[in-house]
């Protein structure tokens, strides 16, 4: 079923439209503006450009989203195959199924809710031609990496993001930029080094780089040695783009430094190409690989959940100064656990919870950000004590509307049901349940255990932060007098935000301005909607889970 019959001819235009219109808009944004787009203000003209490309790029996906045929959504569609490097066979193969598209669109969106935004508010920093074309680089090879089918071709749309992530860290982002954005640059170069090792080993020992093909082949081309080797050494670079723990410790770092909408992107978008390489090419053309690691994937998966709820604790606690864009990075290091614990059940509905999760984080971690950002923008600072004390007082009385809508965003990420981050986490953890034939039942169970104990930590926190921010912290001496009055000051008169004095009037911040609404909103509302009708996501996803784990067989 097609919502809109497109010819085929059309759907791979769009496609190849959706990848390519980035890049050709970065290069346009670095020349000179046409004389009758010059305007007024150079420096608007630009962002203006920018707003308009990824907007073009959010309508060609949502149109080649309406043209998908939904009843086939394990097949590739609006595929293009062209011979690029006969001698490697190395082909622009690309097309997308139920597991890319929503990736797409997700990243489409985000995109442009980032361009939108920055059009108004944008980070202090060199020129804003540089950033908006460095912007559309990145939404360029993340969109490439989700829509390309050929090994070659996904390693070098793997590394296109992260040049301009790197310079948008470093000259567009707060304090020790420069030593997060080569943090940030170091471990992922690195890991991609080794990522690429393993990509030429299936390559050259299997004959193809063709990833339809090899999926098709499910690893019989390939010994059981080589299959070890490939997912160890692939593996290797996926995780530290997921990150995975023990090779999280540049996220946090760089979401710090990094201005609002880099920390959105890198959240939103960057995180979930590691995760969707795990899917896309070590569970069907290396099973064998991924059934010896499996167990120590999850392994890793659950302690990273554990271990980012406990960082996040304690910063949260009072007195510890913890930064909130710095908790809201640990978080995602648990986030994405549930993802690697689903993809290392390899079982349909393990596979799926990590879809949907990475769907779910995307959204509601890409909210986060930009309500951080904001609150940090208000305040000028993200310190929680900051924040929390008599300098900030709750930001329900100060601004009710973005103090709501982080409460709304923190209770979507400790997986209220009803909203996004439910499904994910539940799917997974049913996943580990019963985990694929092969693998220990006892160890997933008590990984399952430990994943659950998780979603308490992330419960913890989250409200914590919600009662700190929002509602402000308890004054040491404001309990009531026996006759039910507040206390009145011992020793004459206090100074306005003195401990146990309330001032006489709560200093008013600017609430969610117009343009905060137009970029937050469609991030709240999808939030909602996966939450009450997950079957628009899982029913795209399922099908081509299952195709994909069975060896290219529907």
């Amino acid at each position: 079923m097609t919502v809109i019959d497109i010819s085929a001819s059309v759907m791979q235009f769009l496609l190849a439209f959706v990848v390519v219109a980035p890049l050709l808009g970065a290069v346009a944004a670095l020349l000179p503006a046409p004389p009758g787009l010059q305007g007024k203000n150079p420096d608007q003209a630009v962002l203006r450009h920018g707003v308009t490309v990824t907007g073009a790029v959010l309508i060609a996906t949502i149109v080649l989203a309406v043209g998908f045929d939904h009843d086939h959504p394990a097949t590739m569609q609006a595929t293009t195959d062209i011979s690029w490097i006969p001698a490697l066979d190395v082909r622009i193969h690309l097309g997308i199924d139920g597991i890319s598209l929503p990736l797409l669109l997700l990243t489409a969106l985000l995109t442009f809710l980032c361009a939108l935004y920055s059009y108004f508010k944008l980070p202090a920093g060199p020129s804003p031609k540089a950033f908006v074309a460095l912007v559309l680089v990145l939404e360029s090879g993340t969109l490439a990496t989700f829509a390309v089918l050929d090994l070659l071709l996904f390693f070098l749309a793997f590394e296109m993001v992260l040049i301009p992530m790197y310079f948008l860290i470093a000259r567009w982002g707060g304090g020790q930029r420069q030593a997060a954005a080569w943090k940030f640059i170091l471990y992922t170069l690195l890991g991609s080094v080794v990522m690429l090792l393993g990509i030429l080993l299936i390559g050259l020992k299997s004959g193809t780089f063709d990833m339809v093909a090899l999926a098709t082949d499910n690893g019989r081309g390939l010994t059981a040695s080589v299959q070890v080797i490939a997912v160890l050494a692939i593996g290797l670079g996926l995780a530290v783009k997921t990150p995975m723990w023990p090779l999280h410790s540049w996220l946090p770092d760089a979401h710090t430094a990094a201005p609002t909408v880099g920390s959105v992107l890198l959240a939103g978008v960057l995180l979930k190409m590691g995760t969707y390489g795990f899917v896309r090419i070590l569970l069907p053309i290396a099973p064998d690989g991924m059934r010896t690691f499996a167990p120590y994937l999850a392994a890793f998966a659950v302690v990273g959940i554990v271990y980012g709820s406990l960082a996040c604790l304690a910063l949260a606690r009072t007195g510890a100064k913890g930064d909130l864009k710095r908790l809201i990075a640990y978080s995602s290091v648990g986030h994405m656990g549930f993802v690697l614990l689903g993809i290392a059940t390899m079982t349909p509905t393990g596979v799926n919870g990590a879809l949907f999760a990475n769907i779910a984080h995307g959204l509601i971690t890409g909210l986060l950000f930009f309500l951080v950002g904001a609150i940090k923008d208000r305040y000028g600072t993200a310190d929680l004590d900051t924040l929390a004390g008599a300098t900030g007082a709750a930001l329900y009385g100060r601004a009710p509307r973005l103090g709501a809508l982080l409460a709304f965003a923190a209770i979507a990420s400790l997986g209220l049901p009803g909203l996004a981050g439910f499904w994910g986490e539940m799917l997974t953890l049913f996943g580990a349940y019963s985990p694929a034939e092969g693998l220990s039942r006892p160890a997933f169970r008590t990984f399952m255990a430990i994943g659950a104990f998780g979603t308490l930590l992330t419960a913890a926190y989250m409200l914590i932060v919600v009662r700190r921010v929002c509602m402000g912290e308890h004054a040491p001496h404001s309990r009531l007098s026996p006759d039910g009055r507040a206390p009145q000051a011992a020793d004459g008169p206090q100074p306005s935000g003195a401990a146990g004095v309330r001032p006489a009037t709560t200093p008013q911040l600017a609430d969610i301005q117009t343009y905060e609404a137009a970029a937050w909103t469609p991030l709240a509302a999808l939030t909602v909607l996966a939450g009450l009708w997950p079957a628009v996501l899982l029913g795209l996803t399922d099908p081509a889970v299952q195709k994909l784990l069975a060896g290219g067989k529907s």
